[in-house]
């Protein structure tokens, strides 16, 4: 399960409001598609494979369609509640080729990221180069001023990627897992004057 950041801000109940108003009416741009039935079925296959999959300790497990399409339709109830948004990128065939889940939290101003791509696209920076885009979207689109991001320990790509973003390592984190189990993570928080600071730089 995705938990807030560990720094606690308090929002304005106006900017709560403007929050969740951004985060339901998200939708497609800049390579995201907001994930629907229709992509159940792809992203079931994409998160079958365990080099994508098993470093992510959020995900409906055990992977079937069944679980993967109850995870969309939650997706969808979160983000008409102003609380979620689950993306997907498309290749040239159509083919889901990745996913991004924002998680929000209205009241304290904050959110995470969870996502990854499929096997054949990573190591070829465009990881990296989604990281950023995510960043962007999530503080100058949702209006957020604190993302929290997690990794599992051994996962020195997601890592390097978050480090290579400008975020602050706080140590760790015992994530939950949907089955109630915990893993640590490494933890890192990112503030928007942060971000807007490095960018004008």
């Amino acid at each position: 399960m995705s938990a807030p950041p560990k720094t606690v801000l308090k929002a304005t109940s106006e900017e709560e409001a403007a929050i969740r108003k951004a985060v339901r009416e998200a939708g497609d741009g800049e390579g995201r598609v907001v994930a629907g039935p229709q992509h159940v079925a792809g992203l079931t296959a994409l998160l079958a494979d365990p080099r994508v999959s098993d470093p992510i300790y959020d995900l409906p497990r055990p992977i079937t369609p069944e679980n993967v399409g109850r995870w969309v339709a939650d997706s969808a109830a979160a983000q008409a509640r102003g609380e979620c948004l689950l993306t997907v990128s498309l290749d040239e065939a159509g083919e889901v080729a990745g996913y991004s889940r924002f998680s929000v939290w209205p009241d304290r101003s904050s959110a995470e990221i969870a996502g990854a791509m499929r096997a054949d696209r990573q190591n070829s920076g465009q990881g990296r180069a989604g990281v950023g885009r995510s960043i962007a979207f999530m503080f100058e689109t949702l209006g957020v001023r604190l993302i929290g991001l997690t990794a599992a320990l051994d996962n020195v790509r997601s890592a390097a990627a978050i480090d290579g973003a400008g975020f602050r390592r706080m140590g760790e984190v015992a994530s939950v897992r949907p089955d109630g189990t915990t893993r640590r993570s490494l933890y890192w928080e990112l503030t928007r004057e942060e971000w807007e600071k490095r960018h004008r730089l």
